[in-house]
């Protein structure tokens, strides 16, 4: 044997020796890796698991003892029955204040007025009582005084009339709430665009579950509008097929829901409990039966629920992704010196 031959041999063992040792300590150093990274999906998805269960705790609905909002029967009291609904919003109760306290008094002073004129003049002014009609066809006083007194009534009626406009179509602030009221043939979706978009569909209760609940049936729904007490909320309404209009009677609102454009008003519940309404503008053969329910709940509990339906909470913390799992480094190449390379290509050629 040769030199070219046993520095050949001592080569190919030096290769297989370092093809060994390579495919021994590989798969030793991925599994580390790859044990690492399960563990700490797993932690991440642990602690995800808590941070969800923390973020998420359990939400009841009020029930009809929390009902506030809803029309009075007569049964109860004729006299409320026929007025409107007792307020629950700052704009309601200065409305039901004008109506109460300047319109109807004006009203009912101007009809009795009217009413004892022409009583008088019939009485007065007869046939029988005055054969001769009186020629009289021009009274500065009189003209001078049905001309000044209504214009001081219009004046009366007006300050608050523009003052109530301005209040109902007051600007909400950047800050507040946004709820899209979206209105469908023939039911309602509610979607919370500041809470990740999610949409609630709301349709009537059959008279039977909604009696059973103990709630008005045709007002009664199996999914409220949920909304936060103390916030100002902008409310949008937009119409997907034909004109809706979304009202609630209690909180003294009332905007069209029309289709291609979206209205919006702004709207601030300060008392916890359920409030009703309905479509107000004849939107087709089941019109009646697009009633609107509002649960207004504490922040904490609005909170509570939006986190029950999957939603998001304005301001809160995003979850950092984990980082990936670093690649493993390549494998270094066993070097051989380059004098046995260079005695051995020797050998070869002598041989």
């Amino acid at each position: 044997m040769n030199f070219g031959e046993i520095a050949r041999k001592r080569l190919h063992i030096m290769v297989i020796m370092a093809a060994a040792v390579s495919f021994l300590t590989a798969p030793v150093t991925g599994f580390a890796q790859e044990t690492e990274a399960v563990e700490a999906v797993a932690a991440d998805a642990a602690v995800e698991g808590a941070v969800v269960a923390d973020a998420a705790p359990a939400f009841e609905h009020y029930g009809a003892d929390m009902i506030v909002g809803q029309p009075v029967s007569a049964n109860e009291d004729m006299l409320a029955s026929m007025t409107f609904q007792p307020q629950h919003t700052a704009n309601g109760d200065y409305a039901l204040w004008m109506h109460d306290a300047i319109l109807m008094p004006v009203i009912t002073v101007i009809s009795l007025f009217v009413l004892g004129l022409l009583l008088w003049v019939v009485a007065r002014y007869r046939r029988s009582r005055n054969p001769v009609a009186s020629k009289t066809s021009h009274n500065t006083l009189i003209e001078i005084i049905w001309t000044v007194i209504p214009v001081i009534i219009l004046l009366v009626i007006a300050v608050p009339s523009i003052t109530l406009l301005a209040r109902q179509y007051q600007s909400p602030p950047e800050d507040a709430l946004t709820i899209k009221a979206n209105g469908y043939q023939w039911y309602w979706g509610y979607e919370y665009v500041d809470n990740g978009g999610f949409e609630v569909i709301s349709n009537m209760l059959s008279d039977e579950d909604a009696l059973s609940s103990g709630e008005p049936h045709q007002l009664a729904v199996d999914n409220r509008m949920v909304v936060p007490v103390g916030v100002p909320i902008r409310i949008q309404t937009f119409g997907k097929d034909v004109i809706h209009a979304f009202g609630v009677p209690s909180l003294w609102f009332k905007m069209d829901a029309v289709p291609g454009r979206i209205n919006e008003k702004m709207l601030q519940i300060d008392e916890p409990g359920i409030y009703y309404g309905q479509c107000m503008e004849l939107c087709g053969a089941r019109h009646g039966y697009m009633p609107i329910a509002i649960e207004a709940r504490p922040v904490a509990e609005y909170e509570a629920w939006v986190l029950s339906q999957g939603g998001t909470l304005p301001g809160a913390v995003a979850a950092v992704p984990a980082e990936p799992a670093a690649a493993p480094a390549p494998e270094a190449e066993v070097a051989v010196p380059a004098e046995e390379i260079a005695a051995a290509d020797a050998a070869q050629a002598q041989s």
